[in-house]
């Protein structure tokens, strides 16, 4: 079963790769056939968001606190993924002075599951060493292995609320350079709020090269 098992994880693991090759592709092919015809190229809405806290516990009104405990974000650098829909950009909205926020790509996904993933298992935070763990925790909705764990996160799939709810909220570390100014949104030079897609840049400084 063991060596039935793994020859599955292989064979999947090869079809997302494919598959994250071919989304790429047929982005870049959509832009340069717009460039091509005088048009612009507008990229699908986002699905899914990295949230990170960047500010403490000190102060905070008891409305932001719910929605950063609905979050998961507790303490300062944790991180989640949410899933983008009009509550979940309302409510990110009305915490942005304490988030920073954007949209993951693959490689940060994959860097966020491989070194800082711990699962859920009966309330404890259990580190992610073999897929045992995650197909005893998620094996019931077809997810055996770390990349199916993945791929469910960045495509945002069926089962994504129960994926991220079996991970452990991501303890990072702080930003390697520092921050320019906790205080201020990203768009005035500071920190907080949407940085869109230069998120990444951000997560990979919070988790080590």
């Amino acid at each position: 079963k063991r060596k039935q098992n793994r020859r599955e994880i292989y064979k999947r693991a090869q079809k997302y790769s494919k598959e994250y090759h071919q989304l790429e592709r047929a982005a870049i092919t959509a832009k340069r056939q717009a460039k091509e015809g005088g048009n612009f190229f507008i990229p699908a809405e986002p699905k899914v968001a990295v949230v990170i806290r960047i500010r403490g516990i000190n102060g905070v009104d008891p409305k932001t606190r719910k929605i950063l405990k609905l979050f998961r974000l507790l303490q300062i650098h944790n991180a989640t993924f949410v899933r983008l829909n009009a509550a979940t950009i309302k409510m990110l909205r009305l915490v942005e002075p304490y988030v920073t926020y954007g949209y993951p790509n693959l490689k940060t996904v994959k860097e966020l599951v491989y070194k800082r993933g711990f699962a859920r298992v009966n309330g404890q935070r259990i580190p992610i060493t073999s897929n045992d763990v995650i197909e005893q925790g998620l094996g019931r909705y077809g997810i055996i292995c770390i990349e199916d764990l993945i791929h469910e996160l960045y495509t945002c799939g069926p089962h994504f609320k129960e994926a991220n709810a079996f991970l452990w909220t991501f303890k990072l570390s702080s930003p390697k350079g520092g921050y320019n100014r906790k205080r201020n949104h990203f768009v005035e030079g500071g920190d907080a709020g949407n940085r869109e897609h230069l998120i990444n840049s951000f997560v990979q400084s919070m988790n080590g090269k």
